[in-house]
């Protein structure tokens, strides 16, 4: 059976800034190498038998810190990107806003299409899964990227809810399609040490 496991990269500056990162190449901060280094932490080694991630930064970063601490092999794929936010990356609310008015959202910003999100993302878990068909692999990404894959996999699922950084979404396929068993799970992210996933 095949498990994937999704993560969102860690903090970044302008995550804290509410600024639209998109396809721009914005680094983790400390904090989010920490909440790296402690998603790595709570991950029992040999789990997982593969890492892919995107080759934006933030998420590469994430991706090295959990490969080393795991010891599996690491794959870039720009397939895994986050939706291009076009005009408003680098941009906050306030500063959309002030540019373009309250009703940015029904211009034509240049984002991303849904199209070419999903087309991307399923052709990533095709590849994937006549690769690893029998063996865990956790995949490194972005929360809008995520976000809109897990629901083209499992439509009824209702996973609405924002995945935080560095959260941990869990399936298994099992041979007609997917179930979730954890969802957005950021319990690395406090003290606490007693369980390992």
């Amino acid at each position: 059976m095949m498990k994937i496991g999704f993560v969102r990269h860690g903090v970044t500056r302008w995550n804290k800034e509410g600024r639209a990162q998109g396809s721009s190449d914005i680094p983790l901060d400390e904090e989010g190498l920490e909440q790296a280094r402690s998603l790595a932490e709570r991950m029992e080694i040999g789990d997982w038998d593969v890492v892919y991630t995107s080759n934006l930064l933030r998420a590469k970063q994430t991706a090295e810190v959990l490969a080393e601490k795991l010891g599996t092999k690491l794959h870039l794929d720009p397939r895994l990107r986050e939706r291009s936010g076009g005009l408003i990356e680098g941009t906050t609310e306030a500063e959309r806003v002030q540019k373009w008015g309250p009703d940015w959202r029904e211009l034509d910003v240049g984002f991303e299409t849904h199209e070419s999100i999903i087309t991307r993302g399923l052709s990533f878990m095709e590849d994937i899964s006549s690769r690893h068909h029998d063996q865990s692999v956790l995949i490194v990404s972005h929360g809008a990227f995520i976000k809109r894959l897990l629901n083209e996999l499992m439509p009824d699922s209702g996973m609405d809810e924002s995945l935080k950084n560095t959260s941990l979404t869990c399936l298994n396929h099992n041979g007609d399609g997917w179930d979730c068993d954890v969802y957005n799970w950021t319990e690395h992210l406090v003290a606490d040490d007693s369980l390992k996933l």
